[in-house]
């Protein structure tokens, strides 16, 4: 499936300069430490500190998921998550051939076909939650729920309730996001973690399907609410049509880099913009800084807008049914023009977000 044209869509600078700052907040107050240390960072392109490698310019991210030799289940990665809280053999922790043919079945999972099969699950949630805008409030942190258990029940074959499929998926990500991210570990949190994992496989058909359902549910619930904030304090509902809508999506996802960053492990001696990157190095490549989103427009070329999907064998497969659901999200809303009355962001989760946000209609109503 092809990327939409991701050129910026015109807003007033008072208004964007409004939505990038309640967009930060959602950072700052979700991981504060970390986010400040990265924003203290961002101007090098590569940072040593000890063993950890901070990754921050687009080229660079993309020699590092592209060029390095990466230990695919090393504790602290995604795939070292997975092997940890599964049996193992998810498409995270595979490698070699293994790995690339797993990703050929996902990549022909959530092609074109599976758009076409899975998006009128997701439009009928649409058609029934949003005209409450009509005349009350509607809570985008409870619809992307909806909208990602659905998505993913329709994915694995989960015959399970959407609903608790998305939330057993959330609290896995968020039992297991110590292992994601740079701190202390809690005492009890593998426990936690485990019981988590467990509690979600049971609702699957395939426990192989687990990290799946974890990626789905986590960034649609991340992306979606941060996308209609960022559409509303940007005051571009006006511009949302048909024809706008995926170019739109695919700039807002820029904009938010929901899965802001991507933990890896080196697993042979390399070099990064010329530096030097040893065996068993950490690697935090900074998704949100690769994609410029602290910056209005991206660079030139495709590099900084799929950089929120990853790079070459390492991208997300599911980066045209994420853009595709976002669009038809803004088109369901923009009728509305919805204005944000609550936000309140999610100190738990395992990627930035909100535990709420609440809209209420702009639209003018006449008579």
């Amino acid at each position: 499936m092809t990327s939409p044209p991701t050129r910026a869509v015109p807003a007033p600078a008072a208004a964007s300069r409004a939505a990038r700052r309640r967009d930060r907040r959602v950072y700052l107050r979700s991981h504060p430490v970390l986010f400040a240390l990265l924003c203290a960072t961002r101007r090098r392109p590569v940072v040593r500190l000890g063993r950890t490698v901070l990754v921050h310019d687009t080229d660079a991210y993309r020699e590092v998921l592209t060029r390095v030799p990466l230990d695919r289940t090393a504790p602290g990665t995604t795939g070292g998550a997975a092997a940890e809280l599964t049996d193992g053999g998810l498409l995270f922790d595979q490698e070699g051939s293994e790995h690339r043919a797993a990703r050929r079945v996902l990549a022909g999972d959530l092609g074109a076909g599976a758009l076409d099969r899975i998006r009128p699950h997701w439009q009928a949630v649409l058609a029934d939650r949003v005209p409450a805008l009509a005349t009350g409030r509607l809570e985008l942190v409870d619809l992307a729920l909806e909208l990602a258990g659905v998505t993913t029940a329709a994915l694995t074959d989960s015959d399970a309730c959407p609903r608790a499929l998305a939330r057993a998926a959330a609290e896995t990500a968020a039992a297991a996001a110590a292992d994601h991210l740079p701190g202390p570990r809690r005492p009890g949190r593998r426990t936690d973690a485990t019981t988590a994992a467990t509690g979600l496989t049971a609702l699957l058909p395939d426990p192989l399907d687990a990290m799946l359902a974890v990626a789905a549910v986590n960034t649609t619930v991340a992306a979606l609410p941060r996308a209609v904030a960022w559409c509303a304090d940007a005051a571009l509902w006006p511009t949302v049509d048909a024809s706008t809508a995926p170019r739109l999506a695919a700039e807002l996802l820029r904009l938010t880099a929901p899965s802001p960053l991507l933990p890896r492990v080196a697993a042979a001696d390399a070099t990064v913009a010329g530096r030097p990157v040893r065996a068993g190095d950490r690697l935090v490549l900074v998704a949100r800084h690769a994609a410029r989103a602290h910056r209005t427009t991206p660079a030139p070329g495709p590099a900084a807008a799929q950089a929120v999907f990853g790079a070459g064998p390492h991208a997300c497969p599911g980066a045209g049914l994420a853009r595709a659901q976002l669009a038809d999200v803004l088109l369901a809303l923009a009728p509305y023009r919805p204005v944000v009355t609550r936000a309140r962001v999610d100190r738990r989760a395992a990627l930035p977000g909100y535990a709420e946000l609440a809209v209420r209609s702009g639209a003018r109503r006449c008579g």
